[in-house]
């Protein structure tokens, strides 16, 4: 008798991950990814299976970002099996963000799992969260400047998330509430960071089908508070705000939402391309960016390209919000001979003879 069908689910999930890894190690061995999320087989030699390291390679080596919460204990636990089938090393990492009482204590009980699952090397990493952004944000830059540390520390070659469809609904959510755009409806890639190192295999997983995995294979997990208490944004949306959508408007709209974030992913990144061929269309001898050229570009090319280049000149991306952009792109198409527009981290944005100057100070 196979594995229970959850478990199964998971552990696909998790192999096909391993199998794009391994495939981008292939490419590039030793280096970071040159195509990462492709889905190219490199072809198996003689005796070989598809997707195993050769001979003269070492083994890539993959971590798990773990909470101890079901999703990232049913990840953990495909990951263990999956890895040694394939020739990966595998390993983890945990992350105490000191908000609860008794946090170290919990992290310390996470990483006995993990190695109980056969993993290593396995990290617990304590941190300390800011204020900026409110504390959901504080707390997510600090989880992953951890990981990220982590793995430059350990020469991983992925991270990966326990994310799953729900927690993509979700998202795709907060992003319309904000009025951000597509790129903010596209929620989170399945492929993302630094050279591709975060990998989100379950997106296309349901959050009780990581639960009822871990049931079956008889793990401990642990249920943050955190993500009950209304007073933060997501845990008020996931318990309060998607069962009064799917009372209204029936069963399917977190599959929906899901969709949606893929759809919106795939015209996002055909509007990015199109920007990015455009600008250098739109640049003088100079560098300057010319206010009639990107007066005859359509609406969502021209928005792209003025966030590009406020970004470049140095406001932050996450602070640079859809009526920062507007704004700027008045002295384009709304031009009455008003002032310079002051955007996050002090860069300015003003019209200057038929030029848009966007720079810091």
């Amino acid at each position: 008798m196979g594995p229970h069908p959850a478990v199964a689910a998971i552990r696909l999930a998790v192999r096909r991950v391993l199998h794009d890894i391994l495939d981008e190690h292939h490419r590039n061995p030793g280096g970071h990814h040159r195509n990462p999320g492709g889905h190219d087989r490199v072809a198996a030699g003689p005796g070989r299976t598809p997707g195993a390291p050769r001979a003269c390679e070492p083994s890539p080596l993959v971590l798990v970002a773990c909470s101890g919460g079901a999703d990232s204990m049913a990840l953990a636990s495909a990951l263990a099996f999956e890895a040694p089938r394939l020739g990966v090393r595998a390993g983890g990492v945990t992350v105490d963000h000191g908000l609860q009482a008794g946090s170290d204590l919990r992290a310390a009980e996470v990483t006995l799992r993990l190695r109980g699952l056969g993993l290593g090397p396995v990290d617990s990493v304590a941190v300390t969260v800011g204020r900026g952004g409110g504390p959901e944000a504080a707390a997510r830059d600090a989880r992953y400047a951890a990981l990220d540390a982590a793995a430059e520390r350990h020469g991983a070659a992925a991270v990966l998330l326990g994310h799953t469809r729900d927690d993509q609904a979700e998202t795709v959510l907060l992003g319309l509430a904000r009025g951000s755009g597509i790129r903010s409806l596209s929620g989170m890639a399945a492929v993302s960071g630094v050279a591709g190192r975060y990998r989100r295999p379950f997106l296309r997983l349901d959050r009780q089908t990581a639960r009822t995995a871990c049931m079956a294979q008889s793990l401990p997990v642990w249920d943050d508070p955190h993500n009950t208490d209304p007073a933060y944004t997501r845990s008020r949306l996931r318990h309060e705000g998607l069962p009064a959508l799917e009372k209204a408007l029936g069963k399917g709209v977190v599959e929906a939402l899901a969709r949606t974030a893929q759809l919106s992913r795939d015209d996002a990144d055909a509007l990015d391309a199109w920007a990015g061929r455009a600008e250098a269309g739109v640049r003088d001898a100079d560098g300057r960016l010319e206010c009639a050229g990107l007066h005859a570009l359509p609406p969502a090319v021209r928005r792209r390209v003025l966030r590009r280049a406020a970004i470049e000149a140095g406001a932050p991306a996450g602070s640079l919000f859809a009526r920062h952009i507007e704004e700027v792109d008045r002295l384009i198409t709304g031009w009455r001979g008003q002032g310079a527009i002051n955007l996050p981290g002090r860069v300015v944005a003003r019209r200057q003879g038929g030029r848009l100057v966007i720079r810091q100070g």
